[in-house]
């Protein structure tokens, strides 16, 4: 274990702005390579494994990349009700099945984690947390989904962008809906770095202030 946590440097294996945003908001020093996984194309028997075993994917896809100085990083976020995935829709029409769906419902936001730190391990982990929607009108959902921001995002809302208004209750991480359990992922790093430092600006964020 280094003593220091700027000796290692993060490989994010993700696109996803809001993973970037939470890793700059806590002060991290990191790389971004983005690996394409293809969710439909795991064989799975439960949604939480499906989440953390395309996270794993990722790092092993970026494994060549690592080195003694470097972590890698990758994480994966589904929504689920009634056992039913809901990943980035497709189009717009998927997105407002999506949420007509998911109003006035209770669904579940699961987040697989993988940290990879030396060539012969994995960490990996999963994060759940509930969300709340109240009903939503079809004038809402509509509006909602040209404004766009559905597109890219698990379930086809954004809990710190627009979708915050949707929102009836949350039971867990806040930051785990919004596509990273931080301090999930920190946990995993104490392994390999001291994260005194971050878990301290952790504990500042707010939520919805990205």
């Amino acid at each position: 274990m280094t003593t220091k946590a700027q000796e290692q440097n993060l490989i994010l294996v993700s696109a996803s702005p809001r993973r970037r945003e939470l890793l700059k908001r806590l002060g991290f020093q990191f790389e971004v390579k983005p690996a394409d996984v293809d969710e439909r194309a795991i064989e799975y028997k439960s949604p939480r494994e499906l989440a953390m075993k395309a996270a794993y994917q990722k790092v092993l896809s970026k494994a060549s990349e690592l080195t003694p100085s470097s972590i890698l990083v990758g994480c994966d976020t589904i929504v689920v009700l009634d056992g039913t995935v809901f990943g980035k829709p497709a189009n717009a029409d998927e997105a407002l099945q999506m949420l007509r769906t998911l109003s006035g419902r209770r669904h579940s936001v699961i987040s697989g984690v993988a940290v990879k730190a030396t060539p012969s391990s994995v960490l990996l982990d999963v994060e759940e947390s509930y969300i709340t929607f109240r009903g939503l009108s079809e004038r809402e959902i509509r509006e909602y989904v040209e404004s766009g921001e559905p597109m890219d995002k698990a379930g086809a809302y954004a809990i710190q962008g627009g979708a915050r208004a949707f929102v009836e209750k949350i039971e867990g991480d806040y930051w785990n809906v919004v596509g990273l359990p931080i301090h999930k992922l920190l946990d995993m790093l104490s392994q390999y770095m001291d994260v005194g430092e971050y878990r301290k600006r952790a504990s500042q964020l707010r939520e919805f202030e990205l």
